[in-house]
């Protein structure tokens, strides 16, 4: 009988608590895609709300995976109805408490930043895409980055990796030969091409010129000219039209 205030499962067959990797799998590409859909409104319209809201809801659901239950926390419970069909793949529990407390801090540290101080910056893009990125590997690949920096701050090492990864004396290693080398090398330069036979010279400027005048339609006071000044950093990386898209300059 599963208690509230728990960590993983018990298993007969285990030493360690457990969890299903495939119900955690199935909840990490749930919050991919709304982060990534958050991510995309930011980044392409300057629209943040979406960003917040997610913000919030991935904080709330990560503390109840790490100070509750991991049964408890909505996307896993989504994640395991999608996948109550499939034979369940038992992991350890402990590095993925590991692993969840640093998506638990990374949501702390949005949440400070872009819902109660409404800041804007790389930082924000920084956390953003870690989080974007430790998601990705997981729902794509079965790779806990998290549970593998467990192992750097832990004497007693993971147990039943996803995969079996933990097992490096019985793992085999599929290797890639010359000839899948030489098709991924073939496909690059392909999708190469057909990046520059897509994108044209001149459309990224065309682009930018229809944009300058909707911007100057009505002339800004001078808090608003200061408020609108793009820093240093945003001319740098040639982030400046997106920098005043999203500061509504």
């Amino acid at each position: 009988m599963n208690k509230t205030f728990q960590f993983g499962q018990h298993h007969p067959d285990y030493a360690v608590r457990v969890l299903n990797e495939r119900a955690v799998r199935a909840s990490a590409g749930i919050l991919f895609f709304m982060g990534l859909i958050a991510f995309m409104n930011a980044w392409l319209v300057g629209n943040f709300q979406p960003t917040r809201v997610f913000v919030l809801l991935f904080l709330l659901d990560f503390s109840i995976r790490v100070f509750v239950n991991p049964l408890y926390a909505p996307s896993l419970i989504i994640g395991q109805w999608f996948v109550r069909k499939q034979q369940p793949e038992y992991v350890g529990a402990p590095q993925k408490r590991f692993a969840w407390a640093i998506g638990f801090v990374l949501a702390l540290v949005m949440s400070y930043l872009m819902v109660f101080n409404k800041m804007v910056g790389p930082l924000n893009l920084l956390v953003c895409g870690i989080c974007l990125a430790l998601m990705f590997a997981e729902t794509a690949f079965g790779i806990c980055i998290g549970c593998k920096i467990y192992n750097a701050f832990n004497r007693e090492k993971a147990q039943l990796c996803p995969g079996g990864v933990c097992d490096v004396q019985t793992q085999t290693s599929a290797s890639v030969s010359w000839v899948q080398a030489l098709v991924v090398l073939i496909f690059v330069g392909i999708a190469v091409a057909v990046v520059q036979a897509v994108y044209h010279p001149g459309a990224a400027v065309s682009g930018a010129l229809t944009a300058t005048p909707a911007a100057q339609v009505l002339p800004a006071s001078n808090a608003e000219s200061e408020r609108c000044k793009v820093p240093e950093f945003a001319k740098a990386i040639g982030h400046e039209a997106k920098w005043k898209l999203h500061n509504n300059c």
